[in-house]
């Protein structure tokens, strides 16, 4: 297969629901192509991925096949489903390099034809982060940020589309850039209201002695989280034993009963129908949990002792709820509900918050969704639970961020560095006169002095024979400093700001910036590879080292092409870059060896 194309077994799906027709996925640079299995079936595609709007996929573990959704221009979406999520990821990463080739291509107001020298990364640049699962939001805010920077987006197109980094690779050394838009954004989610659901009042008709209650999709969701006996008996019963109406009929009959305060009418109903006994008993699901945590109270603690403590009993004393004392009863204790159990369970459920995020119009997909959101019940999971809470409670938006340290690589903006380069040009004019010999001398006045006319009486007896300076050091200095010279007088007293770099011709100086910012992004994933402990480090490495080669070369060539009178300036400029490069290589090849005596590996890596 080549690099520049991907080719998958997929079904086409029209919907989600859909069954899917059987086929080939065919992607290149430019467009997706899909032949069904079936020659007799009518369902082809060929479409240019200039007509693709972007791209979704469903994450691993989801209970979801492996789904790749691409909205197009019309409004519809095309949905292939895959054999397994690694070719799920394979495609997703070349769509994606292909969505941004295609968006710099419209930003051009051209179409671009691809060279063939272009690589993308695919299946062969796949063994990286594959396990990257990007939401919709995220692809968004990457694109947003290629649209709004050209410097960033021609080192995309450089690197990422020249096969020299992924697209993870690339991102990861900007998490800041992405994070940055992210922390401006509320990240607080809405959650329950702190009104109790458990006391949802009715509306009675005086006339028909009809109780009326109110019931909308959000109640549903909130019953089924603050009653896990009621979600489970949903999930049993409807549709295969009662349709939902008569389900929540009964289940707001038992809630009237409770509100009526009536335990022995409520234990006469139940008896009578069993269905109806299952929403006045206390839930089991919850008594189980109870229990549990019971268990993990110290032992030394006696919870029976205050059991009487409460002066409940007394005048003046217990809780109150709807302007009655709420009293719990030793007769029918299973049919009566107490306040503090209301209040500790609401409690428990507003700081839990939302467990999922669908449609609440079905109440039996919320059902369901939540049965997959609970996880199993043990020591980590209450553990992880609390951790949440507490970090829900410091309200995130008023915190910082909570990053790890790290110590950042002391790289600098090319523009820092160039417009420093003026007071280094005599500096470096010094480097350059070979054979000189520099001595410092401390020598008084009279000692110069004495050395001047000793000099002066050996010209006069002995003459110029054999001069003092050397006829070709003198040519050296004297052309070094006219050169110095004739460079800066155009430039001194007209603009104190100005660089050298400002004074080249526009298009070399857009060259020698983008070559140092596409040298500090190679250098970046080049030392953060370091050591090398991995197959894949070593082929990234080397794959960056070839492409700081060819940097090196291409910085050459520009000193060859440039005018004289320009040369030396942008000689100034390249050295620089090139010693970075020559650190590098010479690290590359040092650390080759080592390895290679170390372990009897071949020259190219890893054996």
């Amino acid at each position: 297969m080549s690099s520049r194309e991907v080719i998958k077994r997929a079904k086409y799906k029209i919907s989600v629901k859909d069954p899917g027709t059987p086929g080939v996925l065919k992607m290149n640079e430019n467009k997706l192509l899909f032949r069904p299995s079936d020659p007799t079936s009518a369902t082809k595609l060929d479409v240019e991925f200039r007509h693709i709007k972007g791209h979704k996929h469903t994450k691993e573990g989801s209970n979801k096949p492996p789904w790749l959704n691409l909205p197009h221009d019309q409004g519809g979406s095309y949905i292939f489903e895959f054999e397994s999520f690694s070719d799920l990821h394979i495609c997703r990463e070349f769509v994606g390099n292909a969505l941004a080739k295609s968006g710099e291509a419209a930003k051009a107001a051209s179409v671009a034809k691809v060279s063939p020298a272009t690589k993308v990364a695919s299946e062969g640049s796949a063994v990286t982060h594959l396990d990257e699962q990007l939401s919709t939001t995220e692809m968004e805010l990457r694109m947003k940020l290629l649209r709004e920077n050209s410097e960033l987006q021609k080192l995309h197109k450089q690197f990422v589309i020249g096969g020299v980094l992924t697209e993870s690779e690339f991102w990861a050394t900007r998490k800041k850039l992405l994070d940055g838009d992210n922390y401006r954004k509320l990240k607080q989610r809405v959650g329950f209201k702190n009104s109790m659901i458990l006391d949802t009042k009715p509306m009675t008709d005086g006339r028909t002695n009809k109780v009326t209650f109110s019931l909308t999709p959000e109640i549903k969701y909130q019953i089924f989280v603050l009653k896990p006996a009621v979600h489970q008996a949903f999930l049993n019963f409807v549709p295969s034993k009662m349709t939902e109406k008569d389900f929540w009929s009964k289940y707001f009959r038992a809630e009237y009963l409770h509100s009526t305060k009536n335990a022995v009418a409520a234990a006469a109903e139940a008896a009578e129908d069993e269905e109806l006994a299952m929403f006045l008993k206390d839930d089991d699901i919850l008594a189980r949990e109870a229990r549990q945590k019971i268990r993990r109270v110290d032992p030394t603690l006696d919870m029976e002792a205050d059991q009487g403590d409460d002066y409940t009993h007394l005048p003046d004393h217990g809780i109150f709820r709807d302007g009655s004392k709420d009293i719990s009863e030793s007769q029918q204790e299973h049919y009566k509900r107490t306040l503090s159990q209301d209040l500790n369970r609401q409690g428990a459920v507003v700081l839990e918050g939302r467990a999922v995020d669908v449609d609440l119009e079905d109440p039996r997909i919320v059902a369901q969704a939540l049965v997959r959101s609970r996880p199993e019940t043990n020591e980590n999971a209450s553990q992880e639970r609390l951790e949440r809470i507490s970090r829900m409670t410091e309200i995130e938006d008023l915190q910082a961020p909570h990053d790890h340290p790290f110590a950042p690589l002391c790289i600098k903006d090319p523009r820092e560095y160039f417009d420093a380069q003026q007071a280094n040009a005599l500096r470096s004019l010094d480097d350059t006169r070979a054979g000189t010999e520099q001595m410092k001398c401390n020598l008084t006045n009279e000692e110069v002095y004495s050395s001047l006319r000793k000099s002066i009486s050996e010209i006069k007896t002995r003459g110029l024979n054999d001069p003092i300076v050397k006829p070709e050091v003198a040519l050296m200095v004297f052309n070094g400093l006219t050169q110095n010279i004739s460079s800066n007088k155009y430039q001194l007293g007209k603009n104190p700001q100005e660089s050298i770099l400002d004074r080249l011709p526009n298009t070399t100086k857009e060259e020698l910036l983008h070559h140092w910012m596409s040298i500090q992004e190679l250098l970046q994933h080049f030392w953060s590879s370091y050591p090398i402990t991995t197959t894949y480090l070593n082929t990234k490495v080397t794959r960056l080292k070839d492409a700081m080669s060819q940097i090196y070369r291409q910085l050459e060539d520009i000193k060859a092409s440039m005018q004289s009178d320009f040369r030396h300036q942008v000689s100034l400029l390249v050295r620089p870059m090139h010693q970075a490069l020559d650190a590098a290589f010479q690290h590359y090849d040092a650390d080759l060896q080592k390895r290679s005596a170390r372990t009897g590996e071949t020259p190219n890596g890893y054996s």
